[in-house]
């Protein structure tokens, strides 16, 4: 099977990588992330920055490669790997659904794997299986080994199998969270991310179905979030409780990290969309 990565980067930019090599390299939708500019310096996010950024990636821990470092400390005070992570390791959940490249679809019960998998990760599109990323998360833990597929829907059924009882899900669709949520009712908690560009109705669907709620650069999230938000967490890449679960586990995050909810200036992405 040919070696193959499609992500969405920072700047929601399409990115391919074949073999190691960065192939292709679309245009940015987004150009200013304050959370770049903080980690990585980045002012504008340009093809040639979200290249390099990869590139980056791929020398540092093995982004798509099967070096892969797998494992990883806290990076972010609200970001949803660390979300999941502190949830996990506090007992709150058994599992994480994850989507981790060249893996696909994986459910991951060690907070440092939950870590390591979604704090390194950019929006997986489709990948294929690299064998050594599989084995460190444990065939068995893998959706589609074979092929590296990526199905929430389908991952939230293999945790069940696999006899966990409180599963926590990223969902990218609207769809995916609304049939999860539908399934599984009560058993799952959910936590949207990759929400940059989508529409007005996938937003308040967001919000109707999960419990955490990530604002990337997305226009529609932030306007759904006045009406229907019960707590935010940030100011410049909000994350946002959309039920009562999801404000417990910000409020927890805020105690455990003793950052405040709504703390600094108002710096979102530029052009919210």
């Amino acid at each position: 099977m040919k070696d193959k990565h499609v992500i969405e980067a920072l700047g929601r930019t399409k990115v391919v990588i074949e073999n190691g090599k960065v192939t292709f390299v679309g245009t940015p939708q987004v150009s200013y992330c304050p959370l770049f500019l903080k980690h990585r310096g980045i002012e504008a996010i340009t093809s040639d920055v979200v290249r390099e950024n990869i590139e980056f990636r791929i020398k540092d821990f093995g982004f798509c490669m099967p070096s892969r470092k797998m494992r990883m400390a806290d990076f972010l005070s609200f970001g949803i790997s660390e979300l999941m992570a502190m949830c996990v390791s506090q007992k709150l959940l058994d599992a994480a659904v994850l989507v981790c490249e060249g893996a696909g679809t994986v459910i991951v019960t060690d907070p440092e794997l939950i870590q390591g998998i979604g704090g390194r990760m950019s929006g997986t599109m489709e990948t294929t299986p690299i064998l050594e990323i599989i084995e460190t998360v444990g065939r068995e833990n893998v959706l589609d080994p074979d092929s590296g597929t990526i199905d929430q829907f389908a991952g939230t059924e293999l945790a069940f199998r696999l006899g966990h009882r409180r599963v926590g899900v990223t969902v990218a669709k609207a769809q995916d969270a609304q049939m999860i949520r539908d399934g599984f009712a009560d058993h799952v908690m959910l936590f949207a991310v990759h929400t940059t560009g989508v529409d007005q109705k996938d937003a308040r669907t967001f919000f109707q179905t999960c419990d955490i709620v990530s604002g990337c650069a997305s226009y529609w999230v932030r306007e759904e979030a006045k009406r229907h938000a019960l707590l935010q967490a940030g100011t410049k890449v909000p994350v946002y409780a959309a039920s009562e679960t999801g404000k417990s586990i910000l409020e927890e995050r805020m105690r455990q990290t003793g950052v405040n909810k709504a703390s600094g200036p108002e710096d979102p992405p530029r052009p919210l969309i």
